[in-house]
């Protein structure tokens, strides 16, 4: 017993010692911002209170694993690729949804309609996530529901971001009829998808669930290339024209905002 007590201990210390360098190479990438883009040995040292033979060694290690790299000037140290490449990992975590959800949850409580997001998977349209506002709308969009693309604004506002070829090809085979009021014919919806896309915003009456009123805005992605599509639904009854703006604009602004994650982590 007690002379496994030695080496207990000294496994803790030895944990303690390792884990204390592991902090102070974290502090010293946590240097780096915007005003400082290289760190030199005698920077690390003055910092932290340590001599700079000692600092030197911290740089040193953080090198030979890639997160540093050294100016070739001589004036110190700057981020390396593998940062870089833990950045692209980053933001390949990042899900859209994760981007999504809270900025969702901002637009049901500013407009007090569910929000949905969609993203278009071929010549469908699936949604990703849906938030709720309080009592629970009956709609054809849950989470994982898969729909053709010609009725609603959550598709419209998809579909109205596509290229010509895309249109062509998605707008060739017959389309589904959901309502009366569901575009059916290619050539109207075609400049019904124009009008979409010039004002910036889809709005739908029963296209796709009756009595049920759709705004959508595209998200879009780096050169304008639409990613997915956030939008709300309420019953139609209860929001006539005259008040249409009130909730057009919350969407475009939380789709805008999204727009604008979605381009600065580049995720497609």
């Amino acid at each position: 017993m007690s002379a496994s007590a030695p080496r207990e201990a000294g496994n803790n210390q030895g944990y303690r010692v390792r884990n204390s360098t592991a902090d102070r190479a974290l502090d010293i990438l946590l240097l780096f911002d915007d005003d400082r883009l290289a760190v030199s040995a005698n920077e690390v040292a003055k910092h932290f209170g340590v001599a700079r033979s000692t600092a030197y060694r911290y740089l040193e290690s953080l090198t030979s694993n890639g997160f540093l790299e050294e100016n070739q000037a001589g004036s110190g140290f700057r981020l390396g690729p593998r940062v870089l490449d833990l950045a692209r990992l980053a933001r390949k975590g990042v899900g859209l949804s994760d981007l999504a959800k809270p900025i969702m949850r901002r637009l049901v409580d500013r407009t007090g309609a569910p929000a949905i997001l969609t993203r278009r998977a071929g010549s469908a349209v699936v949604c990703l996530e849906r938030e709720e506002a309080g009592q629970t709308l009956r709609l054809s969009y849950e989470r994982g529901q898969v729909l053709p693309v010609n009725a609603g604004a959550a598709a419209l506002a998809l579909l109205a971001w596509a290229t010509d070829d895309e249109l062509s090809s998605l707008l060739a085979d017959p389309l589904t009829r959901f309502t009366d009021a569901t575009y059916t014919d290619a050539d109207k919806l075609r400049a019904h998808l124009a009008d979409i896309r010039e004002q910036g915003y889809a709005v739908g009456r029963g296209e796709l669930d009756p009595d049920v009123l759709g705004i959508g805005a595209p998200i879009l992605g780096d050169g304008g290339r639409v990613v997915a599509a956030l939008s709300i639904a309420a019953l139609s009854h209860r929001v006539p024209d005259s008040e249409l703006d009130r909730y057009i604009t919350p969407v475009r602004e939380a789709a805008d905002q999204l727009s604008d994650q979605v381009r600065r982590l580049g995720l497609s």
